[in-house]
């Protein structure tokens, strides 16, 4: 290849590989071959356009010193060189020159060849079944995809405009510098070619873990297309911010996709121009690009219409043997639910019982992933009766189940036979995130029809009240794309809750998908056990009717912080009527539940509000034991402007769950003898139906879609 690189003959071998994959897949297969390409080519073709910068910038250096050796020329040498290595490795059969092997050598190959799986053929049974997956995916436009895509293009209109109409000098200074900053990092990298020193222009943010490793600094080729990278990237991102004359719905649109696109042409996401995978690719003589293959088929086969990439090791965990293990029993089952009860650690437990109820988008067990960090056994030592609700797993025929039937089957049913159980009439109940959503309309139902004294105490916990900044989940939510999700959902039943756990991760996208994928199948590395990320991925499916109602009702509208708009099972949504007792906590880097969102609960719920505002994010912020890092922010007054009360806000270093404690006992009543699992509070036996975790939570969401049971 070498610096002098011949394009065409490069663009003709890609050329010629194309045509001989064009003609062993068959006639048959020439009309997917047209509508999709090798998804590995561009991995070609996007180190091809870095090689061509490089050549560029040896040309300077090369008529300069025709003599010296170029430091540029000899890192490109090593990378060809271990491209050869990997082609010997996928091909060990091709050697140049005349073949000087006797037979009897000949025969001794080909003896010990036919006792070890031949490589290549791994890579193309591993290749057709990738291309197999990939090709089911094509065609799948869907009227969400076309969707967005609309939004997009809407929004680069009202860009233009805006660049064109109001700040068209803006736009061409930017673009003059970045000019000057790209010049100026060429000069920079001829400079360190020399042996010279630069100080760089640009270095990645702080918590930044693509560029790690050495050669991103070290390396001139790397540091190169590192600076050029980030230098673009900000270039891009400042213009969407800076332009006028752009509302900020579609500014934060452009921003998100924008920033999705970016990340994902990073040069740490590429075999040519990441240095950590080449080198590996070398010592491994290409090993590891072929495991990685191989992951990609298998990660593509379990995946739905966005990849799924594979955040741990899944077989490392067991529900009840190694996760979720905290001692219990189902003591209620309908379609809906089951209702575990905890068996208590305690000899003497507090009256009144203690109701959890998870988010139905994700499984219960984050309450419970292991004994040091689990709500559930520490609510347990602290004397509650614990009884926690395992959502179903929908399949399609929940079509029609909305969030009235997730109260009266679900909510309210718990609370009828924990009374049952335990003879109290009450309970204190806790919702987590949509879990919270379902709470709150809860209360104002029962107010409405007189029956709030089953609720004594509620508390919130990372809970939208005001969804007029739902944050980066705003930006697939308008009219256009919740139209679109009711019309693919009404022929579906439910969305998969596979593409739910991918949208999740792009809100991280370099953290939770991109770290993965450069993992797990350039580096063809197996996921470590991480017991978090494998109930991240463990995801649920979401009924049609339900998630219309939370997306249009709630998203979209922002109706249950409005009085009396929100019309939910006969009644008007009035949350100012609700008297209950409540307890909010929000936390500051929730990206999911934006705590100005969940705040507004001091200023829309009738009773009396305790708020919280944690430290971390969605998960790591609430699941926070007091051996935790954590601390939470308090303040008694509650004015208007979230951010008024938080600047006068007291940190606290201790967990919230000490907090939350000091503040249920005062809901509390007198204690009890343990309530133990399999019998009621009047001695008789209560049938048990399973051990805890339950049955419902071992359905997988994809096992759930292929399930014929109405």
């Amino acid at each position: 290849m070498g610096t002098n690189m011949d394009n065409k003959q490069y663009d003709k071998d890609n050329q010629q590989s194309d045509n001989q994959s064009k003609h062993s897949s068959g006639e048959s297969s020439a009309h997917n071959e047209q509508s999709t390409s090798n998804p590995f080519l561009d991995f070609n073709n996007l180190g091809q356009y870095y090689l061509n910068q490089l050549n560029q910038l040896s040309q300077p250096f090369s008529n300069q010193n025709p003599q010296a050796p170029n430091p540029i020329e000899t890192n490109m040498k090593l990378w060809q060189d271990s491209m050869k290595s990997f082609s010997h490795f996928m091909m060990p059969g091709a050697t140049e020159g005349p073949d000087t092997t006797d037979s009897s050598q000949k025969n001794a190959q080909t003896t010990s060849e036919q006792s070890i799986e031949n490589p290549m053929d791994v890579l193309n049974e591993t290749t057709q079944k990738l291309f197999n997956e990939t090709f089911k995916r094509v065609g799948q436009e869907g009227h969400v995809n076309q969707s967005l895509m609309f939004n997009l293009i809407d929004g680069w209109q009202n860009f233009t405009t805006g660049v064109t109409e109001k700040s068209p000098t803006a736009l061409l200074e930017q673009q003059m510098d970045l000019w000057q900053q790209q010049f100026k990092l060429y000069q920079n990298t001829l400079m360190k070619v020399t042996g010279g020193e630069a100080e760089p222009l640009i270095t990645p943010e702080k918590g930044d873990k693509r560029f790690a490793d050495e050669d991103w600094s070290d390396n001139p080729y790397f540091d190169f297309i590192k600076q050029s990278y980030l230098l673009t990237v900000n270039n891009m991102m400042e213009a969407i911010d800076n332009t006028e004359g752009i509302d900020e719905k579609t500014r934060q649109r452009l921003s998100f996709f924008t920033r999705q696109w970016l990340n994902a042409v990073a040069p740490s996401n590429f075999l040519w121009s990441n240095p950590e995978v080449l080198r590996l690719t070398t010592e491994s003589g290409g090993q590891n690009l072929l495991q990685g293959l191989k992951q990609l088929s298998e990660d593509m086969e379990k995946s739905s219409e966005m990849l799924s990439i594979r955040m741990t090791d899944d077989e490392a965990f067991k529900l009840g043997e190694n996760i979720a293990t905290t001692p219990g029993k189902v003591v209620f089952r309908n379609r809906m639910f089951e209702l575990i009860q905890y068996t208590p650690t305690t000899s003497k437990v507090k009256k009144r019982p203690l109701l959890i109820v998870p988010p139905w988008i994700n499984k219960f067990y984050i309450l419970d992933l292991k004994e040091k960090n689990s709500y559930i056994r520490w609510a347990l030592d602290e004397g509650h009766s614990v009884f926690v609700i395992a959502w179903v797993n929908p399949t399609p025929a929940y079509k029609d189940v909305g969030m009235e039937t997730y109260m009266h089957e679900g909510l309210l049913t718990a609370l009828d036979v924990i009374e049952e159980i335990t003879g109290e009439p009450d309970a204190n109940v806790i919702g987590y995130c949509i879990g919270g959503m379902l709470l709150a309309l809860t209360l104002s139902w029962l107010t409405e029809n007189e029956q709030s004294e089953r609720i004594a105490s509620a508390t919130f916990w990372a809970t939208i009240f005001d969804f007029s900044d739902p944050g980066d989940l705003g930006v697939f939510i308008d009219e256009r794309v919740v139209s679109a999700l009711e019309k693919e959902e009404d022929n579906k039943g439910v969305l998969d809750g596979r593409i739910m756990g991918v949208a999740f991760s792009l809100l991280r996208e370099n953290s939770l998908y991109w770290n993965y994928y450069v993992q797990n199948y350039l580096k063809g590395e197996r996921p470590m056990p991480f017991d978090l990320l494998y109930w991240n991925s463990d995801c649920t499916n979401v009924t049609a009717a339900l998630h219309s109602f939370v997306l249009r009702e709630l998203y979209l509208e922002n109706k249950m912080i409005e009085k009396g708009t929100l019309d939910f099972d006969g009644i008007k949504i009035d949350l100012s009527k609700v008297k209950t007792p409540a307890y909010v906590v929000a936390t500051l880097q929730d990206h999911i539940a934006k705590w100005k969102g969940s705040y507004q609960s001091t200023q829309v719920l009738g009773g009396d509000v305790t708020f919280v505002l944690g430290e971390s994010g969605h998960i790591a912020g609430i699941i926070n034991p007091p051996t935790g890092k954590y601390g939470f922010y308090t303040h008694d007054e509650y004015v208007a402007d979230p951010d008024d009360w938080y600047a006068k806000a007291e940190k606290q270093d201790r967990s919230w769950w000490l907090h939350w404690s000091e503040w249920v006992d005062k809901h509390t009543k007198a204690k009890v003898d343990a309530r133990q699992p399999g019998c009621d509070h009047k001695g008789k036996d209560w049938p048990v139906l399973s051990d805890a975790p339950g049955e419902y939570v071992h359905v997988r969401a994809d096992e759930a879609l292929r399930s014929v049971d109405t």
